[in-house]
């Protein structure tokens, strides 16, 4: 059974800068997408983010382009979300996720960590 749990959020004043890690563990992701994603109070989720764990290749909402970048250390099958430059509005619950295929991940059948929040303070 596929287990993810993040970790990293906090508390920042805009302009700053946090990394988010998601452990991974329960089997081997060789042929996955990690997608990271965020939710507002009030708002729909939001997909921020997708890396192809194989090769590398990364994809960005239009919101978050420039300035966050995610990664993988596929030896410790941990994933990262590295976010510079946080505005306010980039405060929510952020969420990554994992499934077999390409990008963009198929929400309905990843699985799912429990979420870390973010805020950011103008």
């Amino acid at each position: 059974q596929v287990q993810l749990v993040e970790s990293g959020g906090g508390l920042v004043q805009a302009g700053g800068s946090l990394r988010l890690p998601c452990a991974a563990s329960g089997r081997t992701f060789s042929n996955y997408v990690m997608g990271w994603f965020r939710q507002a109070p009030g708002q729909e989720r939001e997909g921020v983010s997708c890396i192809s764990i194989s090769d590398g290749r990364a994809y960005y909402a239009d919101s978050v382009k420039g300035r966050f970048t995610t990664s993988t250390d596929n030896a410790k099958n941990t994933f990262y979300l590295q976010m510079s430059s946080l505005k306010p509005e980039d405060t929510a619950v952020y969420y990554c996720a994992i499934d077999r295929g390409g990008c963009p991940l198929f929400v309905q059948r990843a699985s799912w960590g429990q979420g870390t929040q973010v805020a950011v303070s103008s």
